[in-house]
Parts: C-alpha cells; sequence; structure tokens
C-alpha cells in the first residue's frame, strides 16, 4: 500500500484524522498500548497546542478529530512517538507475533527501522462546518456501539464520548 491520498490541507484548521496499525494489528487490546496514545495526547495538549475534540481507540486503528496551529507537524509528531514506545513496549515484552509481522509488512523503502507500526500517511478531512463536526464526533463515538462492543458509546472506556455526556472522560479533551 502507498502512501496516502490525504492530506492535511490548512494545517490550523480542525481535521477528522484516522491512524491505522499496519496490517490492522490487534495492538491496542492491551491497556499500556492505548495508555501510550493517550499520554501523547495529553503532552500534546499541553505543550504543543494540540486541541483534541473526540477520539476513539479501537483495536487496530484511531479515529480523532483535532486542530493545531501545525496539525501535519503534531500528527507525524504522534505517529512517531507512539509508535517508538509501542514498539519498544511489545518488545520488553517479546510479543513476538505482533512484532514479526511489523517487520514483514514494513515497507522496503523504510530502511532506517526493523519495524513500521502505523499505515503509511493518515487519513485526513478538513472539518469545513459545524454540522460537519457534529457528524464526524457522532461517527467516531458511534464505532464501537456499530461493531457490538458496547450498547452505549460512552461505555466504551477509550473514547470520549464520555467526555460529552458529562462524565470523566480518561482524558480531557476541547470541548467544541
Amino acid at each position: 500500500m502507498g502512501r496516502s491520498r490525504y492530506f492535511i490541507t490548512e494545517p490550523d484548521k480542525p481535521h477528522f484524522l484516522t491512524c491505522t496499525v499496519l496490517e490492522w494489528l490487534p495492538v491496542f487490546t492491551r491497556p499500556e498500548t492505548v495508555q501510550i496514545v493517550l499520554d501523547c495526547w495529553r503532552y500534546q495538549r499541553e505543550h504543543q497546542g494540540l486541541r483534541l475534540y473526540g477520539y476513539v481507540v479501537l483495536e487496530n486503528h484511531l479515529h480523532f478529530v483535532a486542530q493545531a496551529n501545525r496539525l501535519d507537524k503534531c500528527v507525524s509528531s504522534f505517529k512517531s512517538y507512539t509508535a517508538r514506545r509501542i514498539i519498544d513496549y511489545l518488545e520488553a515484552r517479546q510479543v513476538k507475533l505482533l512484532l514479526t509481522r511489523l517487520s514483514f509488512s514494513k515497507r522496503a523503502h523504510k530502511i532506517d527501522r526493523e519495524y513500521q507500526f502505523w499505515q503509511e500517511g493518515v487519513h485526513a478531512e478538513l472539518i469545513f462546518s459545524e454540522t460537519m463536526m457534529r457528524e464526524k464526533l457522532e461517527y467516531i463515538h458511534a464505532n464501537p456501539v456499530k461493531r457490538g462492543y458496547v450498547d452505549l458509546p460512552e461505555h466504551w472506556r477509550y473514547s470520549s464520548a464520555r467526555n460529552y455526556t458529562g462524565l470523566a472522560g480518561l482524558i480531557d479533551i476541547d470541548s467544541w
């Protein structure tokens, strides 16, 4: 699979983003790997000006709606940091099956590393209206319900749906 045809067209505007684990491998079934993602978003909100409006982390991909002065740089930093930390976690626990797949399926031109964690590129869609923002937030929050994992969006632990119902989420988000 080649580079994504999606681009962050206006890096200072909110975008709906999707990042997918290589080969759709189920890496986010471990609370520790999800925590790496959440910690990275928390750091980026506090230190890099990321505005995180909503998110959902599923077993092999994640969706989020975010904005920053240079969202393209924030997403690149996010993918690089989380990939390194998650690979370190998998190596420390000798999760050989996943590591073998991440090594075998990495792009041939990635000669500077042993593993590739994320699929190349990022599916990014510019949010251009209030209606579209609502639709994207509803979509990401409904994702675990559609998959049959939970009955209500706010029951999915790794989602901002709880934040939008007035309950405490795992991380703070920026209200839209």
